[in-house]
Order: C-alpha cells, then structure tokens, then sequence
C-alpha cells in the first residue's frame, strides 16, 4: 500500500520513523509513542526467527522497529480499539502485512487463546502509574495508557510468565522508581532479571526510565549496564542516541 492510499481519520497524520522508510500513524487525540518505545526497541534481545509478541503495543511503533533487527513473526496486543486499528493501518502502510500480526484484546487473557509459553521473546512498554486522582485529568485515551485502568505491572508479569517459552526473554521499559516492584513481581513469576540499564536525561541527573531484561526460569545473575545519557552539555542528543535514532546498524537485518 502507497502511504498516499492510507485512510487517515480526523486528527490522524503519519510520522516518519527514522529508519528503513518506514512510517506511522499518529494523531495527538491518543497516546503517541516517545523515547522509551524507541530505546525499548533498540535495547531488546530478540531471536533472529520464531515468534515475538508486543504487550501494550499501542499503535504498534515496537514491533514495526522490531521488524528491522528479526524476521521472526511479530504480534502485538492492545485493549484500545483506536489504537489497535492505527496500527494495523500502519502495518498495511508499511508492507508488512506477512511479518506483524496486531490482536485487539486484553493481555491478561491471551493464554486462553494462545496457550502457554508459545513466544520466544516479549517486549512491553506498559503503562507506569498506579491509579490515583489524575487520571480523571486525562481524556481516556491517554489515561489508559499513562495508568494502571486495564492492567497492572503484577498482571503484565504475570501474563508474560504465561506466554513466553523456558529460556525465552522478557524485555521493559518502566521507571526507575518501580524498580523494586519490577523485580520482585518478575522473580514472582519465575522471570529472573539478567541486563539493567538507566537512561539519564543528562549526566548529572537522576535517572527516569530504566530498560530491563528477565530469562524465564533463568539463574540469578543480573547486569547492570553503562548508563545511556541523552543529552550532552550543548542539550544535543549525545552520539548514542543519534546511532539509536538513526543509525548504526548492528543487530539490524
């Protein structure tokens, strides 16, 4: 499908990506995909073939950019029905009807569908809030995907143990402040934290998204990686985020 043939709704356009031509449709009445569902992206293990299932997936930004580093197949599930019609238009948009696949429903049931430990890797960009008063703030669908409405981070983790393999990989972006929660609710469900990064707007400042890596059924051993800083001294993204932007290409296809 030419990008000039897509139906966009009101408010709807289409971004650019940034990479291997490919695009998406946005609109600013919904929950737009930012940095971390690109650092997401770039700091996941994925296999090279077999199956990889998006939770939270949104309007589908992770597994088109997932599209460029595996050609497993890629699935990804939403709640929104907005928000899943989006990304199965960009999916038709880009081409890749044959490599991602974007189910309309609810994480927690999944299994019921699938059957258990069906998945070789799992991806999640999952809402980060605990419900308090503002939500109301929010229209419904930003709030939805801001705060824990349809699922919360011990129902993520669960749903993961459920449909990733023995051995597979579970891979998060969440704040560090849930760090605690994180890893207490993965052990939990037998998911063991093996890689940590922190992402640092700026060297001299706290962290505000932590990246984290689980091995279903794996031995304890974690990682922790070099800090990923954004911004340099001049508020010039530094030269990793440039490459994970636009460039580099290791662990591309």
């Amino acid at each position: 499908m030419k990008k000039e043939d897509v139906t966009l709704q009101e408010s709807e356009r289409i971004d650019d990506l940034l990479t291997h031509d490919l695009t998406i449709i946005q609109s600013d009445e919904v929950f737009s995909f930012s940095m971390d569902a690109v650092l997401l992206a770039r700091f996941a293990s994925v296999p090279p073939k077999g199956r990889i299932l998006d939770l939270c997936t949104g309007n589908g930004v992770i597994p088109l950019l997932l599209t460029t580093r595996s050609k497993a197949t890629i699935e990804g599930i939403e709640i929104q029905p907005r928000l899943a019609d989006m990304a199965r238009r960009s999916v038709r948009m880009n081409g890749l009807e044959d490599r991602i696949v974007i189910r309309e429903g609810d994480l927690r049931e999944l299994y019921k569908e699938t059957g258990h430990g069906v998945y070789d890797a799992i991806t999640v960009n999952p809402p980060y809030m605990p419900l308090n008063g503002s939500d109301l703030k929010l229209n419904s669908h930003q709030a939805i995907a801001r705060h824990e409405i349809h699922c919360t981070l011990e129902d993520v983790l669960q749903a993961s143990s459920r449909l990733v393999r023995p051995g597979g990989k579970i891979n998060m972006v969440h704040k560090p402040q849930r760090l605690g929660d994180l890893i207490a609710l993965m052990r939990q469900y037998r998911l063991e934290p093996k890689r940590i990064r922190f992402v640092h707007p700026r060297a001299n400042v706290e962290a505000n998204m932590v990246l984290i890596e689980a091995l279903r059924d794996g031995k304890p051993e974690v990682r922790i990686l070099p800090p990923l800083i954004v911004y340099n001294e001049q508020n010039q993204y530094c030269p990793e985020l440039l490459e994970i932007y636009y460039g580099k290409k290791e662990g591309e296809i």
